[in-house]
C-alpha cells in the first residue's frame, strides 16, 4: 500500500452506504451537516476491537455533546455486528463492509506487520469528518488502547 491511497486533512470524505447491525442501510450522507467519527477495526469481538469499541461507547456521551456521531466499520457480516453490539452494549452504529470497498476508499486496507510477518488486512484507522464532508483528521495504524483519549485531545475535548 502506498501513501497515495491515504486520505489527509482537507480531503473530501468518500461517501458510502453500508448495512448496520440491524440490517438497516446507513449512509455517510445521513449525517450531512454534522461531525462524524468513522473508525475502521479488524474484527468484532476480538480483544483489541472490543477494547476500542467499549472506549468509544464509554465516551459517546461527551463526543455527542461536542457534536460528534461515531460509526464503526468492519468487514464483519451484520449478524456478527449485532452479536458484538449486544454482547458489549455498543451504543453507536456498527457498519458492515464485507466487500472492503469503503475500507479501500479510505486507505484502511493494505499491508501491515502482524507478529513479524507482512500481511494484507484492515489498518486500524480513524477519520474525523467535519460538517461540510471534509476530513478533519486522518489517523492510520492507531492503537486500540488509549485511542479515544488521544482522539479527544486532538479534538480539543477535555480528557
Amino acid at each position: 500500500m502506498t501513501d497515495s491511497t491515504r486520505l489527509a486533512a482537507g480531503d473530501t470524505a468518500p461517501q458510502f452506504t453500508l448495512t448496520d447491525q440491524d440490517g438497516k442501510a446507513v449512509s455517510l450522507a445521513d449525517y450531512a451537516g454534522r461531525k462524524v467519527v468513522v473508525y475502521f477495526y479488524p474484527a468484532a469481538m476480538t480483544p483489541g476491537c472490543t477494547t476500542q469499541a467499549c472506549d468509544f461507547r464509554d465516551n459517546l456521551g461527551s463526543l455527542a455533546a461536542a457534536g460528534y456521531q461515531v460509526l464503526g466499520l468492519s468487514k464483519d457480516a451484520p449478524a456478527r455486528l449485532k452479536t458484538f453490539q449486544e454482547h458489549d452494549a455498543v451504543n453507536f452504529p456498527l457498519l458492515s463492509d464485507e466487500s472492503l470497498d469503503v475500507h479501500k476508499a479510505y486507505g484502511a486496507w493494505g499491508e501491515k506487520n502482524l507478529y513479524g510477518k507482512t500481511v494484507t488486512g484492515v489498518l486500524r484507522s480513524t477519520f474525523v469528518i467535519d460538517e461540510s464532508g471534509l476530513i478533519q483528521l486522518a489517523l492510520y495504524n492507531v492503537k486500540a488502547t488509549g485511542h479515544v483519549a488521544g482522539l479527544r485531545k486532538k479534538l480539543g475535548l477535555d480528557a
